[in-house]
């Protein structure tokens, strides 16, 4: 019978997991979300802000909601009131962009950048509830193989959610086809929701005696100052969003080269196959070789995309046929580097946090790579003030200082295994 409840948890969780992934390709702000900004408003800086937006609000909730779950041995209910009413928030931005038409007036652009707020802060609440029910549901030996399962089936609905936008922003008019993929990716984190909370959750281990938050945070601290794989696995998250500061503007690059909005579709779909393509490997790598050196290999690979896109972008000129695979090649890589890192990062935060401790853990985490999640709107600064190969320039060198940085962490495990050897 706990045997049977357990796959059953599995299944459920891999089910929620693959749904979201298909639903997050629906507002994917490095396609469908960047094309649709830039051709409302035509401005970088509005496209590094949504992306910038998206990111923030996914994490800078978490550190409250942490010190609200540690103290309760449930925590569906916060995931719960996160997912749920993301998919409401979600609903309500595609009505806003049916209802703007090619040229929107002001109203209706400050509501979309207003609900696209709240959909992304709202959806930060169900963060930390979920990495607490899914490591307490899944062993480690197979929580890799879960997050790889999670997205390559997402991956396929994500290749269907490409089909439907290569179409609807074909056949539609501007912005209607862009609103129909937004509704489309309501739908998927609706079933997303249901299916993640009908796995129900194990019960948490008692709470110790109830904090405040200002302890809360002085705990936090402590944890910081003392746990050194913690501390710098920080700043690898931090080099992670200045490398992630790229991406809103690869389909700008894109664009530029010759990439019409149609197949900006396609750019998506690219990108998927990336990820499918690699899921097998990804997910093999994280439960037999460690989540570490997981780590290693997708901060190597994401040199690539950036200094593939300078390289292109300082040879080729624009306007030419071959923009359309140069750049399907490079969200190919970029599919793959994002979706390997995904699985590592969550699996490496998962393998560090004390079981009785992850909610904390993962707001202490996440509150402080959060102003990394601003990174974009600097990437839009500097695509404004030293041109768009700069920001790829700048994402390349900060992926050469994450490869260092988690050779760094390798030291510090074998430091910490030595004496027990």
């Amino acid at each position: 019978m706990v045997a049977r409840e357990r796959s059953s948890r599995f299944t459920r969780i891999a089910t929620a997991g693959a749904f979201f992934q298909g639903g997050a390709a629906a507002v994917d702000t490095g396609t469908i979300m960047a094309s649709l900004v830039h051709g409302l408003t035509g401005s970088s800086v509005a496209v590094g802000a949504t992306a910038a937006i998206t990111r923030y609000g996914w994490l800078f909730p978490q550190l409250f909601v942490a010190w609200f779950a540690q103290a309760r041995r449930r925590r569906m209910p916060f995931y719960a009131l996160g997912a749920f009413g993301r998919v409401a928030c979600l609903i309500g931005v595609g009505g806003i962009v049916l209802m703007a038409g090619p040229t929107p007036a002001s109203s209706l652009v400050i509501g979309f950048f207003t609900l696209w707020t709240l959909y992304a802060f709202v959806g930060g609440i169900l963060a930390v509830p979920y990495n607490d029910i899914v490591a307490r549901s899944i062993p480690s030996a197979r929580r890799s193989r879960l997050l790889a399962l999670r997205f390559f089936a997402g991956g396929l609905l994500a290749l269907g959610v490409a089909a439907v936008a290569g179409r609807a922003i074909d056949a539609l008019a501007f912005p209607a086809g862009h609103a129909v993929v937004l509704l489309t990716g309501a739908g998927l984190l609706l079933v997303s929701a249901i299916s993640f909370v009908s796995a129900g959750e194990p019960l948490a281990p008692e709470p110790k005696q109830a904090t405040g938050f200002g302890q809360f945070l002085r705990e936090g601290l402590d944890v910081f100052r003392q746990d050194r794989r913690f501390r710098l696995f920080v700043g690898v998250r931090w080099l992670d969003g200045t490398v992630m500061m790229a991406l809103p503007f690869y389909v700008v690059a894109a664009t530029q080269a010759g990439v019409t909005a149609a197949e900006v579709a396609m750019l998506l779909g690219a990108q998927t196959a990336g990820a499918l393509l690699s899921n097998p490997l990804w997910g093999w790598w994280g439960d037999r070789l460690g989540k570490r050196r997981l780590l290693g290999v997708t901060a190597a690979l994401a040199i690539a995309a950036p200094l593939l896109t300078v390289l292109w972008m300082g040879v080729v000129p624009p306007g030419g046929t071959a923009a359309l695979p140069a750049f399907a090649a490079i969200f190919l890589v970029l599919g793959a580097v994002n979706n390997g890192g995904n699985i590592a990062h969550l699996g490496y935060l998962w393998e560090i946090s004390p079981d009785d401790r992850r909610p904390a853990y993962s707001g202490y985490f996440n509150a402080l790579v959060a102003p990394a999640a601003l990174s974009p709107i600097i990437g839009a600064a500097v695509v404004e003030a030293l041109g768009l190969s700069a920001v790829f320039v700048a994402g390349a060198v900060a992926a050469v200082g994450q490869v260092i940085a988690v050779q760094r962490l390798r030291h510090i495990e074998e430091e910490m295994v030595a004496p027990c050897s």
